[in-house]
């Protein structure tokens, strides 16, 4: 698997930790809360709130970050992002955020230092475009949501 370097600022508050990959096979590196004052944010039913990481970060030409929820929060509290997956751009440079959503029943608190998304750098394509008279056809067509079965 090739190596990608993404490349943090100084600014970097290090004590929270940089993104890390929990286990070998990991496709996402997990983000942590770096609230102000390492102040708890309540998140009521309902809310969103953009949340803090404290990062910079430079992506190589060529890739995204690409943000997502993280699915131990989703099951056990509701805890969704309103933009899933939100997307960093590779010319991007300022502080890096994440958008949360309690869908829960429950207010939640995010804590300092709490893994709240996680990342995944993936390459990007750029495509052309352009009109033609007529599409190519396909055995699908024109079939829409559920045309497929269940």
């Amino acid at each position: 698997m090739p190596e990608i370097q993404v490349q943090w600022d100084d600014g970097a508050d290090l004590s929270v930790g940089l993104p890390c990959y929990e286990t070998a096979g990991a496709a996402g590196a997990d983000l942590r809360a770096n609230l102000p004052e390492k102040r708890d944010v309540q998140l009521p039913t309902g809310a969103r709130k953009l949340i803090p990481t404290g990062l910079r970060m430079a992506i190589p030409e060529g890739f995204e970050v690409q943000i997502r929820p993280r699915s131990g929060l989703a099951l056990a509290h509701g805890i969704s992002m309103v933009n899933a997956p939100g997307t960093i751009d590779w010319d991007y440079r300022g502080p890096v955020g994440v958008l949360l959503i309690n869908l829960g029943a429950d207010l939640f608190a995010v804590t300092h230092g709490m893994r709240i998304a996680q990342m995944v750098v993936a390459p990007v394509a750029r495509a052309t475009f352009k009109t033609v008279p007529v599409l190519g056809l396909t055995k699908r067509g024109t079939g829409g949501f559920g045309s497929t079965g269940l």
